[in-house]
C-alpha cells in the first residue's frame, strides 16, 4: 500500500492555491491602489476599495484565471467605477433632500397629517375580517410572501392575493375618506 501523493489531498492546493493569490495580490497592490486612486480620487478611499477587493476573493472559492494580476488591476477598476456609481447616487439624493427647503418648513403640518392618515389605515385594519388583517400584517409587517402565506394559513395563494387587495383596497378608501368618518 502505497502513501498517497501530496498532489491528491485537495486542502494543499487549495493551500497552494491562496499562496499564490496572496502573493500576485500583494505584488499587484500598488498598482491596484494607484488606479483606483486615480478614479477616486482619495488615497485612503482607494486604500479601503482594494481592501475590500481582498476579502471578496479570500471569502470565495478560488477562481482559476489565465493572468491573475491582469484580472485583479481589472477588478479593481471595476471597484472603482461601483464606488463612484454609489457615490453619484448618494450625490443626487442629498442634492434632491436640500433642494426641498419647503419640506422642512412644514414638517410639523405634515407630521400631523400623517399621523391622522395613520390612525385612519390603523381603524379600516381594525374593521377587517381577522383572516384578511392577518394576511395583510404577514405581508406588509412581516415581509412573508404570498406562496409562504398560502401555506402557513392553508389557502391557495389565489386566496391570499384576494385578501390582500381587499385589505389595500380598505386602506386607499380610508385615506380617500375624510376625518372621523364611518367606513
Amino acid at each position: 500500500m502505497n502513501p498517497p501523493e501530496l498532489k491528491d489531498d485537495p486542502g494543499i492546493e487549495s493551500r497552494q492555491g491562496r499562496a499564490h493569490f496572496l502573493q500576485v495580490f500583494l505584488s499587484q497592490r500598488p498598482q491596484m491602489e494607484a488606479l483606483v486612486r486615480r478614479r477616486v480620487g482619495c488615497r485612503a478611499t482607494a486604500a479601503d476599495l482594494v481592501q475590500d477587493l481582498f476579502l471578496r476573493f479570500w471569502r470565495r472559492p478560488l477562481v482559476q484565471v489565465e493572468e491573475l494580476g491582469t484580472y485583479l488591476l481589472r477588478c479593481a477598476g471595476n471597484i472603482a467605477i461601483d464606488h463612484l456609481r454609489s457615490e453619484g447616487t448618494r450625490d443626487r439624493l442629498n442634492q434632491q433632500w436640500e433642494a426641498a427647503p419647503d419640506a422642512q418648513a412644514s414638517e410639523p403640518q405634515a407630521a400631523l397629517e400623517a399621523g391622522n392618515d395613520l390612525r385612519q389605515v390603523e381603524a379600516a385594519l381594525r374593521s377587517l375580517p381577522e383572516r384578511t388583517r392577518h394576511i395583510f400584517l404577514l405581508n406588509r409587517i412581516h415581509g412573508r410572501t404570498y406562496a409562504e402565506i398560502a401555506k402557513v394559513m392553508g389557502v391557495s395563494q389565489s386566496a391570499v392575493e384576494k385578501h390582500m387587495m381587499r385589505a389595500l383596497e380598505a386602506c386607499k378608501a380610508s385615506l380617500r375618506e375624510p376625518p372621523g368618518t364611518a367606513q
